[in-house]
């Protein structure tokens, strides 16, 4: 598939906001899901980039900074492999390659990202002395430079991908071996499957436990769409707030037992 110059203008502009929202977290477009849609939006792909996002997404769940560790770069996979994707012009058949190419991206991802954030620091210090001067004028610009480059971080990329054309990504996709792109997408619903084990490790507690058995359950009924299943989380969400109102501890209206578990729920069922 070839681009037009408004396409690869469009492109270049998510994967800007892209690379500034993996540092700002307020409106996401560094997730999968987000990314790969909007960069199949303005190119006219969206059906397979929309898959490719939401398949990331489930990996990139288990991607997160703790600590001095640096989560691998989620905006650079889904940006690059989303072009990828739309310039082989495989379709959703080449879902799996792209994906393949996604994961050693993001890890590659994490240089440029160690690099950014290391000028960065040096921009912090300027911002101290024209803090000390009282310059918000300067505070301001240099701050626009720091997120700027955030947003370069993933366009640069973006644009060479680009610039290779549709002919050599083609290419290359077709000369992977079918063991190796079937391989790879075992292995890539293995990190998914890690990943999602990783959020509920964290999430899970014995007052909740409840509520992912009877998700996963209802999830096998075939009859029950989508909205229906995000009806009765809502459903599920209001009842657990309705009893938190009634729970919660000594204090709190509900129970009087001062060595509860700190969930509101535990604490009226241990209750009764």
């Amino acid at each position: 598939m070839t681009l037009n110059f408004i396409q690869i203008i469009l492109v270049l502009i998510v994967s800007f906001l892209a690379g500034m929202e993996g540092i700002l977290d307020e409106f996401h477009f560094h997730q999968p899901v987000i990314a790969c849609t909007l960069i199949g939006l303005v190119t006219g792909d969206l059906t397979p980039c929309l898959m490719l996002g939401g398949q990331l997404q489930m990996i990139a769940l288990g991607w997160a900074n703790i600590g001095a560790a640096v989560a691998p770069d989620a905006a650079l996979a889904s940006v690059a492999s989303a072009i990828i994707l739309v310039l082989g012009g495989q379709g959703t058949k080449g879902i799996s390659s792209a994906i393949a190419i996604a994961v050693p991206l993001a890890v590659a991802g994490l240089l440029l990202t160690t690099l950014v954030r290391t000028l960065a620091t040096a921009i912090v210090h300027i911002m101290d002395r024209a803090a000390e001067e009282g310059s918000f004028r300067k505070i301001d610009f240099w701050q626009w430079v720091a997120i700027c480059m955030q947003g370069l971080r993933i366009a640069i990329p973006a644009g060479l991908i680009l610039a290779v054309g549709a002919g050599p990504v083609r290419a290359l996709l077709e000369q992977m071996p079918d063991w190796l792109t079937k391989g790879l997408g075992i292995g890539g619903g293995m990190v998914v499957a890690v990943g999602y084990a990783m959020v509920i490790n964290m999430m899970a507690t014995r007052e909740v436990w409840p509520f992912f058995a009877i998700g996963f359950v209802l999830a096998t009924v075939k009859e029950i769409t989508l909205i229906g299943l995000g009806a009765i989380g809502i459903s599920l969400a209001l009842i657990y707030l309705a009893l938190s109102k009634q729970g919660g501890g000594s204090g709190n209206g509900g129970s009087s037992n001062n060595s509860g578990a700190g969930d509101p729920v535990g604490d009226i069922i241990d209750n009764y």
